[in-house]
């Protein structure tokens, strides 16, 4: 017998995230310290097999999860040229994340 996971699409600093228990993901920067676990209550859908829960907007539940890493993205280079005028700009950006882990899917 197979048993079911329970799946919920979730927003997470203002980014979607399509979460199952136990799934690690790439989030946007978190106020939160490596270990520490935080919660978050805009869910717009679940699935628990082949049932399917929409929210008009979101749904009454939570997402914990636990902070496992902050880090940076590799760094990406923009570069500006206009032709014939001499004109060159170099900028580079790199971006924060965190990496979470999902650890339960809770809907009331």
């Amino acid at each position: 017998m197979l048993k079911t996971i329970m799946k919920a699409v979730v927003e997470i600093s203002g980014q979607q995230y399509n979460v199952a228990e136990g799934d690690v993901i790439k989030a946007p920067l978190q106020d939160a310290e490596p270990g520490q676990e935080l919660e978050f209550s805009k869910i717009f859908m679940t699935t628990n097999g082949e049932e399917v829960t929409l929210g008009a907007p979101t749904l009454d539940g939570n997402v914990k999860v636990e902070v496992v890493e902050h880090g940076r993205d590799p760094k990406i280079l923009i570069f500006h040229k206009k032709r014939r005028k001499g004109y060159r700009k170099l900028n580079g950006h790199r971006q924060h994340f965190s990496v979470v882990k999902i650890k339960s899917i809770s809907i009331n």
